[in-house]
């Protein structure tokens, strides 16, 4: 096994319940990732890393791989992404299979396509980077931030009060998506790159979907990204 893509999707959200699985436009939300992951034929296998049956029976039917399910250790309020990825990991070892990299793709990320992941691929495998992050620039400076003292507000960063938006440097943020791993940049303390490279989205593609109303601006950005197709 050279590559392996590993989808996250733990069973016990709390700000929107049964997430991972919730209808999406007309699908469940994870499939969407999963169908990305297969038709960008990149990957030996799917894996769909869940701690639920019913997350794991869509994962089936959907085309993905569930081949253990997601221990108690590594399925808690506080367990990350990279604890998954480890337990993946660590279950494959035992029987032989170390891939030479990971793909760690969000089950909440109906924004991406398998040309996408093609694309940042393309990007990731030459360059003989150990990490490659989906990034969006933030919507707006952040060095023009405010913070709260009391009831007033003052510039966090003073000495960029008067400095016109489009004069400061872009900055960017994790978009939330995938993410492409060497197979020595993911330990147990969590990833250690020592190579960063990005591949950028488009403001417009992206979305945290942690509330109702995220879920809904999701459903119209997505809308949208298909209409410009």
């Amino acid at each position: 096994m050279s590559s392996l893509c590993v989808i996250p999707a733990r069973g016990g959200s709390k700000r929107i319940p049964r997430k991972n699985i919730k209808e999406f436009c007309g699908r469940p939300i994870i499939a969407y990732s999963i169908e990305a992951a297969l038709d960008s034929h990149l990957f030996d296998e799917v894996v769909v890393s869940t701690d639920d049956i019913e997350i794991a029976e869509v994962a089936h039917r959907y085309g993905a791989s569930v081949p253990f399910m997601r221990s108690e250790e590594a399925s808690g309020d506080f367990a990350t992404a990279t604890d998954a990825l480890n337990e993946v990991l660590a279950r494959y070892a035992d029987r032989g299979a170390e891939p030479e990299w990971i793909c760690c793709l969000y089950a909440t990320a109906p924004f991406v396509t398998a040309e996408k992941l093609r694309s940042a691929y393309a990007l990731f495998d030459p360059k003989g980077a150990d990490c490659l992050c989906a990034v969006t620039e933030f919507e707006f400076p952040p060095l023009r931030a405010f913070r709260r003292e009391g009831d007033k507000l003052v510039y966090n960063f003073p000495k960029y009060a008067k400095t016109r938006s489009q004069d400061l440097e872009p900055l960017y943020r994790d978009a939330g998506q995938f993410y492409f791993y060497g197979k020595d940049a993911i330990s147990d303390s969590g990833i250690q790159p020592a190579s960063f490279i990005c591949y950028e989205v488009p403001q417009v593609e992206v979305q945290d979907i942690d509330t109702s109303s995220d879920w809904e601006v999701a459903k119209l950005k997505y809308r949208h990204m298909l209409d410009n197709v």
